[in-house]
Formats: structure tokens, C-alpha cells, sequence
């Protein structure tokens, strides 16, 4: 298997399909598969010959969310090397929102932390019975803030106020009833889910498509902009920084609760 952190295919019929590849790790990203995903989308959208972006993850798990071990890393960098990262981070998610071309998310296993802003940054998100999300960033002293904006927009503010806030898992199921997910099919069976709506989208006008997009991210004010995009990078770093993200990731490292842990 590539050691590529990302890879990419387009097939005859004008399917782009991205590729989370770090499977030894759930897929959890860092700085590579940052710049991987940035190159990625960049490409497939220049690409004339694409009709349809498929995102979907290799072996157990479409993503886990940020690799923490990287982040505990990061967080010793300089304040300006840790915004350049969350920039990054936060154009990513921003590029894969506003393509004027349709994306389609597969989601299988573990979908944690960032792979929730992925899906929520996709127009189709198709997710098999044993999918598990997360929004799972608080648990380890840390916030969502670069996709925070396009889970809004998904699921609305009473599910994140909960969700992003407690950290739970959820399911496939639960996903769908709150509108991050589309569509639930049995385990295996993402394919055979995708295939149809992939012919229905192959039956417009690429041109159309485009343009009524563009036009549902306007009406619903979906796009960021590089004012708040920097906002949110800015707030990103600082966090990853601060003393109670050093705690828990060190919890996380050592295996143990945070210092905060209170349980009943």
C-alpha cells in the first residue's frame, strides 16, 4: 500500500474519489494528510474530467478524528507555526464545502473529531450500520472551532450544543435522524448505496449542478470567509496551546482521566 497519506483515482465515468490512507492509525490526520487533502481537493476541482468527488477512508475506519500524539507535538511549536496549521486545517474543510461539485462522503467504523467536519462539509454523506460518531474534541481539553461552522449548518445548533459539548458517541441511525448523515446501509454495502445517486447526479448538467450550489451556499450563507476563517484558525492554535489541552492530551498519553474528571 502507498505510503501516501492521501491518495486519489478518477474512473472513466468522471468519479474522483479521495482516499484517507493511514490506516495504522484510524486515519487520523496531521500535517501530511492536511496538505494531502488541501492538494487533493485542489486537483479533483481544476479537473474538467470530474463530475463527482467521493470521499471515503482505508481499512477499519473512514477517521479518527486529530492524531494526538502529532497534536501534543504541535503544541510545543511556535505560536505562528501552530496558526499556519490550523489555517490549513480550516481551508480544508472550506475547500471540500464550497466545491461547485457534488461530494459524496462513505463512512464506515470510526467517524471522530475532524471526520465530522468532513462529512459535514460534504453535500452527500452515506454511512453503513456500524458507523460511530464523535464530535470528540472537549474530551481531550480541546474545541472544533475550524469545522464548527459546517456542523452548524448540518445539524443545527441544539444537537452541536449537545454533542459538541458532551463528546458522546452516536450512531449511524442517530447521525441520520439529525441530518449529518443521509443515508444508512447495511455493513458492506456503501457501493451498491452510492451507485444510484452517483447515475442520478451523471443525468444533469455538470453546468447546473455548479450553479445551483453556488446558489444554495449564498442563499444559506455557507461560505467562510477569510476574516472568520482566520478567527477560527487563531482560536484553534491558542487552544491547542493552553494549559488544559496539555493536560489532556497527557491523559491521553499516559491512559488515564483527565484531572478535571469529576464522575458520578
Amino acid at each position: 500500500m502507498s505510503d501516501k497519506t492521501v491518495l486519489t483515482k478518477i474512473d472513466s465515468f468522471g468519479v474522483g474519489t479521495v482516499i484517507l490512507n493511514r490506516p495504522r492509525v484510524n486515519n487520523a490526520y496531521n500535517s501530511q494528510m492536511i496538505k494531502g487533502l488541501l492538494d487533493a481537493f485542489g486537483s479533483m476541482l481544476s479537473n474538467e474530467a470530474v463530475r463527482v468527488i467521493v470521499l471515503r477512508g482505508n481499512g477499519n475506519h473512514f477517521q479518527a478524528g486529530a492524531d494526538l500524539k502529532w497534536i501534543a507535538k504541535v503544541a510545543s511549536y511556535s505560536i505562528e507555526e501552530n496558526i499556519e496549521i490550523s489555517r490549513e486545517t480550516t481551508d480544508a474543510i472550506r475547500i471540500l464545502n464550497k466545491s461547485l461539485k457534488p461530494t459524496i462522503a462513505l463512512v464506515h467504523g470510526g467517524c471522530f473529531g475532524g471526520g465530522t467536519g468532513l462529512v459535514a462539509a460534504c453535500d452527500i454523506v452515506i454511512a453503513s450500520l456500524e458507523a460511530v460518531f464523535s464530535i470528540s474534541e472537549v474530551r481531550w481539553g480541546l474545541h472544533a472551532g475550524p469545522i464548527l461552522p459546517q456542523l452548524v449548518a448540518k445539524i443545527g445548533s441544539t444537537n452541536l450544543r449537545r454533542f459538541a459539548l458532551t463528546g458522546e458517541r452516536f450512531s449511524a441511525e442517530k447521525a441520520k435522524s439529525m441530518g449529518l448523515v443521509d443515508e444508512v446501509c447495511e455493513e458492506g454495502g456503501l457501493a451498491d448505496a452510492m451507485n444510484p445517486i452517483i447515475n442520478s447526479i451523471m443525468q444533469n448538467g455538470p453546468q447546473a449542478i455548479s450553479d445551483t450550489k453556488r446558489l444554495i451556499l449564498e442563499a444559506s450563507r455557507l461560505t467562510i470567509d477569510d476574516n472568520f476563517a482566520e478567527h477560527l484558525a487563531v482560536e484553534h492554535a491558542l487552544k491547542r496551546r493552553s494549559q488544559e489541552a496539555s493536560e489532556g492530551l497527557l491523559s491521553f498519553l499516559e491512559k488515564r482521566e483527565a484531572l478535571w474528571f469529576k464522575g458520578k
